[in-house]
């Protein structure tokens, strides 16, 4: 059987490796404990840096939901109170169309009277036709433009209609916006003509015309209402959308907290124990590896 010759320089080189791995593993609980992390490199787990890349971008994909959907809220919340306002507006100007097509009941001045609250009402629903949010019109589909409609009530872009969508979860688009024509009709029928219409009417004392103008803003009333209970969908679907991209968020970076940072509690026990176990071995080193003469002539 072979003897191996076990040297002075051998036991010391086999000592100092062992030091130096011990102050090694020293050093990387002192580092976790600094850092609060367990991966502060690639290296130090390959796998886990790769599982700890995906959480985050997944995390970042989920906050980017709910940007989105936190956007599509002001969108629908802005139409749904510019609709609500306008509902309520059109709505009095429905009751004097009524009172103006009641004949003999109301007097000459009464009906110019309700002409220029219907003249109000026009101008205070093509307000709320050009309402925006972030600087883009609420229901001017694709338009460039920061209006609608003009001051005349007519629909500047017919030809940017279009939806507005935004992506708030995986797969998931909502429509944010309500294109003006769908809602207020198309030009030279839409609901400014009708409020222009009711107001000559009224001042002209044209019963019959009366008559058909509460027809037309009835039926307005009704897309407003309907648009309206669309829109109350939508917003609660977004809704819903930002919470759930709050606790999947949530549970991600749960997640990626237990695959990166650093047990505390455990880490400072496992640095004491190995402060203990490096200044045993420094001490139980320098005792038995103790330099001969012969060391000291070399």
């Amino acid at each position: 059987m072979a003897i191996t010759r076990v040297t002075q320089n051998m036991m010391m080189d086999r000592s100092l490796s062992s030091l130096q791995t011990a102050l090694g593993r020293l050093a990387k609980t002192q580092e976790q404990l600094a850092t609060g992390r367990i991966i502060n490199r690639p290296s130090d787990s390959p796998t886990e840096t790769t599982a700890a890349m995906r959480l985050r971008a997944s995390i970042s994909d989920q906050t980017q939901f709910g940007r989105n959907a936190e956007d599509g809220l002001g969108w629908l919340g802005q139409i749904d109170t510019s609709l609500m306002s306008m509902l309520s507006e059109v709505r009095t100007a429905y009751d004097r169309a009524l009172q103006g097509a009641s004949s003999g009941s109301v007097s000459p001045a009464a009906r110019e009277a309700f002409a220029v609250e219907v003249d109000q009402i026009r101008q205070s629903a093509i307000a709320g036709a050009n309402t925006t949010y972030l600087g883009r019109p609420v229901f001017g589909g694709l338009t460039p433009d920061k209006t609608a409609y003009d001051q005349d009530g007519v629909l500047q872009r017919p030809d940017a209609a279009g939806d507005v969508m935004h992506t708030v979860a995986n797969g998931v688009q909502i429509k944010v916006n309500v294109n003006g024509s769908d809602v207020f009709g198309p030009d030279g029928s839409n609901l400014f003509n009708a409020l222009e219409a009711l107001s000559n009417h009224l001042r002209a004392g044209d019963t019959a015309g009366l008559q058909g103008d509460v027809e037309k803003i009835a039926s307005q009333m009704d897309v407003i209402t309907t648009t309206l209970a669309d829109v109350g969908t939508r917003y609660n679907r977004v809704d819903n959308a930002v919470q759930s991209a709050k606790d999947v968020t949530l549970s991600l970076q749960t997640s990626l907290s237990n695959v990166e940072n650093v047990d505390l509690p455990r880490a400072m026990v496992d640095l004491q124990m190995q402060e203990v176990a490096f200044q045993a071995a420094l001490a139980t080193t320098a005792r038995v590896m103790q330099p001969s003469l012969l060391d000291f002539l070399r």
